[in-house]
């Protein structure tokens, strides 16, 4: 009897022990898995991917530099996957990560390693050369801008050049940039859905020399560099003006303006987008993944929004922006709400979505913050520090774009911060700028100086 109660004993002795261990150790079978996701010059997103991990739970993530320097940071985590965005990186860099989850007694789960490459800075090292037109026969300006190559620019707007005619003026709605000199043009939109022969343009979007879509805000033309041919098929549709265009191809082009109009052109017609927003929309694009967004706003009441366009042509919200004292909760601040009319939207290679308006905000693998490197704080009610409001993005990648707006802003972001290029910035310049494109080393931007239409070519 004896040596059975001892061998009872030995077994709940093993029993207790047993678990014990499985309550202060990880399971064999726990899997810590990283994964890099998107990188910038200071920065870098990394899915971390757990298994068989109990919650919440403490992770240690270290981080070695290209010197071997180490830092190390203690993550909470609360779901099995979670996104890690780590910061104060240096440009041209590499770094190696990994995380590891310990127990109580200091047994210890490791993940992968993962090398990540910081991007480099980018030269604002560019030449400028700016021209305008009009300004004697009344208010000229320019709208929008598109480069085809550095010798194949086009501008549209409203450009009136004085002569002897009968009313003292012609008024041109476009002007060429041939690599050696500028030439105004007018396009003819006449049609049955547009009676003015050569309205102002508000809108351009190149698909190549010879396939170029234009609008007056009512109607699209399909212009081939020489002639136009009006397409009266979204007339029908609009319960606004036309405000921009993006497309892939001519079988693929959106159109977004006033009153919430999204419209699609799929090749052969015209079809209606429902945004579930009457706010107007001033601008439109896609990323590389295919990812198109839109967004828009009132400049009066300071409302703005973001829209996805989804593959189905079915709309999703992104987030609302408003003005203080109008509705906006600054704590809900990049998760609900944003701060001012959106009036300017682009999407770098990698994904990332850049929007600009009062304030310049990015959007990264669902998460809202301010553009890196870029001035937020208020100077006086007209703008921030060095830039005024701001129209139009356009740029190649996260260290390699450019914002442009009000007060001569021509604004270039090199990865780490954000020059002004070109003439300087000031609070009493004729400057306006609302539009500009950026392809390779040329980038243009269209507006006015006064009473002119003006752009700018830079050349890096």
């Amino acid at each position: 009897m004896k040596n059975i109660n001892s061998i009872s004993l030995l077994l709940i002795l093993l029993i207790l022990i047993s678990i014990s261990c499985n309550t202060t150790e990880p399971p064999s079978n726990t899997t810590l898995t990283l994964k890099l996701e998107d990188v910038s010059c200071t920065e870098a997103w990394i899915t971390l991917t757990t298994a068989n991990i109990q919650l919440p739970a403490a992770i240690m993530l270290k981080q070695t530099n290209q010197t071997g320097g180490t830092k190390t940071k203690i993550i909470n985590l609360n779901t099995q996957d979670s996104l890690l965005y780590i910061d104060s990186l240096l440009p041209n860099q590499t770094y190696k990560f990994h995380t590891t989850i310990q127990s109580s007694n200091q047994s210890e789960v490791k993940s992968n390693e993962i090398t990540v490459a910081t991007m480099d800075t980018t030269s604002h090292n560019f030449t400028f050369e700016t021209f305008t037109f009009g300004g004697t026969a009344g208010s000229s300006s320019l709208y929008d801008v598109a480069i085809i190559n550095e010798n194949n620019i086009w501008a549209v707007g409203e450009i009136k050049i004085a002569d002897a005619s009968i009313n003292g003026y012609t008024t041109y709605n476009a002007v060429h940039w041939n690599g050696s000199d500028w030439e105004l043009k007018r396009i003819n939109m006449q049609s049955s859905c547009n009676p003015v022969t050569y309205p102002p343009l508000k809108a351009i979007w190149a698909f190549s020399e010879n396939n170029i879509a234009v609008t007056s805000g009512g109607s699209i033309g399909w212009f081939d560099g020489n002639t136009n041919r009006a397409d009266c098929g979204i007339r029908s549709i609009l319960t606004g003006s036309i405000n921009k265009l993006w497309g892939s191809s001519s079988s693929d082009l959106y159109a977004v303006g006033n009153n919430g109009n999204i419209a699609h052109y799929n090749g052969q017609s015209w079809i209606k987008i429902e945004s579930g927003t009457t706010l107007g929309l001033s601008d439109i694009y896609e990323n590389k993944n295919g990812e198109l967004y839109a967004c828009g706003g009132n400049l009066s009441t300071g409302q703005g929004i973001v829209l996805k366009i989804n593959s189905n042509n079915t709309i999703r919200k992104i987030i609302d922006s408003y003005y203080y004292g109008s509705g906006f909760e600054s704590t809900k601040m990049f998760t609900e709400n944003l701060y001012g009319p959106l009036v300017g939207i682009w999407a770098a290679e990698n994904g990332t979505v850049y929007t600009v308006g009062n304030l310049i905000y990015r959007y990264n693998k669902g998460r809202w913050d301010y553009a890196k490197g870029i001035e937020y704080n208020y100077l006086d009610a007209g703008g921030l520090t060095g830039r005024g409001f701001s129209w139009e993005i356009a740029g190649i990648e996260n260290n390699d774009f450019i914002f442009v707006g009000e007060r001569n802003t021509v604004r270039y972001f090199n990865g780490i911060r954000a020059v002004q290029i070109g003439e300087p910035f000031s609070y009493t310049s004729e400057y306006q700028w609302y539009s500009v494109d950026y392809k390779q080393n040329t980038a243009v931007t269209a507006g006015k100086k006064g009473g002119y239409a003006a752009v700018i070519i830079f050349k890096r």
